[in-house]
């Protein structure tokens, strides 16, 4: 599933401190081998770089 920017999103990435945590796309960027990775902005901070793999839609 492709996201948008705007579109809720809960990111599962044991590495991050916001692992769990609803946040808002930001900004999307075309790697070269043709994937999405996401910008994704929470209350008290973002991650960059987000693959597709680690987000789930929020929106119910």
């Amino acid at each position: 599933m492709a996201f948008e920017e705007d579109d809720s999103v809960i990111l599962h990435d044991e590495h991050s401190e916001h692992d769990g945590e609803e946040g808002t796309i930001t900004q999307i960027v075309e790697t070269m081998f043709g994937d999405e990775n996401y910008t994704v902005s929470f209350e008290d901070g973002q991650v960059a770089g987000v693959p597709e793999d680690n987000l789930e839609s929020a929106e119910e």
